[in-house]
């Protein structure tokens, strides 16, 4: 049915000229119609890494209610006076660090564009010039506000719009969506819009972390003595306030260890990037990298499942400071194990997902 609707309109357009049905009066503003948007949504970047462009991006993204939700009277004066005077130098100093001077862009806007791309290319053999992809950030560019804009006047009629986090959290999936629907928010004529849910367990994305793990594991002369799964932490009343993600991270690693066919003494979860004075998910991983190696496992190896691309989090966090903490402690081997990024494998699970939220919206061709 829709394919008949889709087909009817692009004939009245394609009689009445570019942009123009052939039923509109003569001075009726272009109208393009028809087509589907997907977006792929990622965190978010700074535009550069000096004092300024950090202040404005971290301003952003701790001002979200989302990501702190301390009373605004008593967040926004420490965090304007105090935090973002300090701060924006040494997030600066750790962006440089890993930032793509070719490109001079953070490496997660390179990854996010990569995959995008990828996934434009899969999505085109099946669906042609029908579906449209793209990308946004939620804190920085480009904005999902200038995305939806864009597609809208691309002539997307609908949106599917993937929040690329594995495991739903509100600091991370739910403030994607809420921007999503801001932008909708200010549009006189709204697409309509799906919006993707967490894929913890989807079989694909266990898959694509499982031959990760084992082409990391082929290269190494020894196998590593555990497997430490670090995700993004969030305070731990965020659980008891019925946040699904520390369940989500716990079924994400249980999947990915059967699959590998492992027990329960070669894989361990663990939670870093703790920010403030409050209880976050434990054990904190930089804690228990040392842990590990003051108890003789010092051959790890570590992963962070909860991030869809490399970023400051993992080129920088988990390759200096989680490392540092290991050998301190008389760990010897440290492996990384890189994010999914642009793997082939993962651009597949993202197809397959893109495919079941397209059904009823569009056929293959």
């Amino acid at each position: 049915m829709y394919d008949a609707q889709m087909s009817e309109l692009k004939s009245d357009t394609d009689q009445a000229g570019e942009g123009r049905l052939a039923h509109a009066a003569s001075d009726h503003p272009p109208v393009r119609r028809g087509r589907i948007g997907v977006i792929l949504s990622n965190l978010g970047t700074p535009d550069a890494t000096d004092y300024w462009s950090m202040r404005r991006y971290l301003s952003e993204f701790l001002s979200d209610r989302r990501v702190i939700d301390y009373s605004p009277w008593i967040w926004q004066p420490l965090l304007q006076l105090i935090i973002l005077s300090k701060r924006p130098f040494s997030s600066g100093e750790a962006y440089r660090g890993i930032w793509n001077n070719e490109a001079d862009e953070s490496p997660l806007l390179t990854t996010t564009r990569n995959q995008a791309e990828k996934v434009a290319s899969a999505v085109a053999k099946v669906f042609g010039d029908d579906v449209i992809v793209d990308f946004c950030m939620r804190y920085g560019n480009p904005s999902t506000q200038s995305v939806i804009k864009k597609l809208k006047e691309q002539g997307c009629e609908r949106i599917v719009f993937f929040p690329l986090y594995p495991q739903y959290s509100a600091p991370t999936t739910a403030t994607a969506n809420d921007q999503a629907f801001r932008a909708l928010m200010k549009m006189n004529w709204q697409p309509s819009v799906r919006t993707v849910p967490a894929y913890y367990q989807h079989p694909l994305y266990i898959e694509a972390l499982a031959q990760s793990v084992e082409k990391a594991y082929a290269a190494l002369e020894t196998k590593p003595d555990i497997l430490v799964t670090s995700y993004h932490g969030v305070p731990q009343r965020y659980l008891m306030e019925g946040d699904p993600y520390h369940c989500q991270c716990q079924k994400t690693t249980r999947l990915l260890k059967e699959r590998l066919g492992w027990s329960d003494t070669d894989i361990k979860v663990t939670f870093q990037s703790k920010f403030g004075p409050e209880e976050w998910l434990q054990p904190y991983t930089v804690e228990e990298v040392a842990r590990l190696a003051e108890s003789g496992k010092t051959n790890i190896a570590i992963m962070a499942p909860a991030f869809s691309s490399d970023c400051v989090e993992t080129l920088e966090e988990i390759n200096e400071e989680i490392k540092e903490s290991f050998e301190e402690a008389g760990g010897e081997h440290f492996t990384y194990i890189p994010c999914l990024n642009d793997d082939d494998a993962h651009i597949d699970m993202m197809m397959d997902i893109i495919r079941t939220e397209l059904s009823g919206w569009i056929s293959a061709r």
